[in-house]
């Protein structure tokens, strides 16, 4: 029986996990690390699966009879980009951890918008008593845009907290107990929307599209008073500049942030300073090495048994 073809492994993460993980992962067929020296002029012909994430620019030549590429992430933007990239199949990391952790830091920005938490921290370092009166959850529809397995879980979540939800996708989906929209119902969408909670894939239709046009057709006059912005989705599908506008200009009333076009976000950026903004590092839901290694495990096998992958990478959308 020929050998099992190792699996290359170049991801641009923290070394020392990625190595760390490998001690123990495909322990059937072994890896090749690309981040290990003694690497470094390796044979890559005979590989057939390659887990990458940001590869080197030379890698798809080196190896030109890959079968599979898996990506190191949820997202596939910067995969589909990169040049010399050979036509196979491409899978997504779909995760549970990763997931449930995208969920609870929605669901938790939600809260915190909800409750007026920023307010209360403002009044808690000036010592000032101030009880709110705010609204319940049932009073505020939370519009989430991008119904893939992480919209869709926090979707459900924010059900179960008490908020209305509705949800909107490019193209029409049905989904149990929660209104749709499609790419001709962004409007009608927008306009019954109070936290607009964006998970979108980055493709040439997404970039950008969280700007001031959009922000302007927003529900006005809610519950929450102004609508909020929440953005766990990818940094490029967000226009900075628009956001700190219509924050200052009261067009939104906050917004929660976790990605951005550039990261680290730069340390003089207005959106820092900005009173119901709030920030957070790229962290709401970072993938796990070891979950990532079974993930590929997983299907490497799905595909060796002839069974058909999971979770592949649609070319003609960009996701």
């Amino acid at each position: 029986m020929p050998a099992k073809s190792p699996v290359l492994v170049d991801l641009k993460f923290d070394s020392a996990s990625v190595a760390k993980a490998l001690e123990t992962a495909f322990a059937d067929r072994g890896s090749i690390n690309l981040a290990d020296p003694a690497s470094k002029g390796a044979d890559l012909t005979h590989v057939d699966y390659a887990l990458l994430w940001k590869p080197d620019a030379d890698l798809f030549e080196r190896a030109p009879n890959l079968k599979v590429i898996f990506s190191g992430g949820a997202g596939v933007d910067s995969m589909m980009s990169i040049a010399g990239l050979p036509d196979i199949p491409m899978v997504r990391f779909v995760d549970r951890s990763l997931t449930v952790r995208m969920s609870e830091w929605v669901v938790m920005q939600c809260l915190m918008h909800l409750r007026d938490a920023q307010g209360h921290f403002r009044n808690q370092r000036q010592h000032i008593w101030a009880p709110q009166h705010g609204p319940e959850a049932a009073d505020v529809t939370v519009g989430v845009m991008g119904l893939g397995v992480l919209g869709c879980d926090a979707a459900a979540k924010l059900k179960v907290m008490g908020f209305n939800v509705i949800g909107w996708s490019r193209s029409k989906k049905e989904i149990d107990s929660m209104e749709t929209f499609d790419a001709g119902g962004l409007d009608a969408f927008l306009g019954r929307t109070d936290i607009l909670v964006g998970l979108l894939p980055l493709t040439p239709e997404t970039a950008g599209i969280y700007n001031a046009s959009l922000f302007s057709k927003l529900h006005r006059n809610g519950a929450l008073g102004k609508p909020v912005f929440i953005n766990a989705g990818r940094g490029k599908s967000q226009v900075a500049a628009d956001i700190a506008s219509a924050v200052r200009n009261g067009i939104l009333g906050g917004a929660s942030l976790d990605v951005f076009a550039v990261e680290p976000l730069a340390a003089d950026d207005p959106l820092w300073d900005l009173e119901n903004v709030i920030i957070t590092p790229h962290d709401s839901a970072v993938s796990e090495e070891k979950a990532l290694m079974r993930h590929v495990e997983e299907q490497i096998a799905r595909f060796e048994r002839g069974e058909p992958l999971q979770h592949l990478v649609d070319r003609s959308r960009g996701y």
